[in-house]
């Protein structure tokens, strides 16, 4: 057994633009202050680095379309380490193609959300997309903090 402790305040940005980086940072510290913020804009190496931490985050949102590992390989990755089966992955890309959607969720993504390119539509997405998922039960392991 893992001594591996998720805490769902804690969410990690998997993200290679800078600008949407920031304003995934701005509306999140607008809707939920009190999470934990931790960004990365490449998926290269990102299993290892979860996996070698104590402490997961709760929830990943993962772009698709990033330079090196794409956003499918690290989900693919992501779901085929049973130490990260509870972590709650939510791919938050600009892609509407429906077999991409249909690919995510077949390969163990929890949420597909579109990133409407509106910062107020952006936040109330996000916010929704978090909302649910911190308010859920979780994938299946303990978690620490709560919503």
């Amino acid at each position: 057994m893992s001594s591996q402790v998720i805490d769902r305040r804690r969410v990690l940005v998997v993200e290679d633009s800078q600008e949407d980086a920031e304003a995934i940072e701005r509306a999140l510290n607008r809707t939920h202050p009190h999470l934990v913020l931790e960004f990365t804009h490449r998926a290269d190496g990102l299993v290892e680095r979860l996996t070698s931490a104590s402490l997961l985050p709760g929830m990943i949102l993962l772009d698709l379309n990033m330079p090196g590992v794409s956003g499918h390989s690290a989900l693919a990755s992501i779901r085929a380490c049973p130490a990260l089966s509870a972590v709650t992955v939510v791919v938050f890309t600009s892609s509407t193609a429906p077999a991409e959607e249909d690919a995510c969720y077949a390969a163990g993504a929890d949420s597909y959300v579109y990133k409407p390119v509106n910062f107020e539509l952006f936040r109330t997405v996000l916010k929704g997309a978090v909302d649910f998922w911190q308010e859920s039960p979780g994938r299946g392991g303990s978690a620490a903090g709560g919503a």
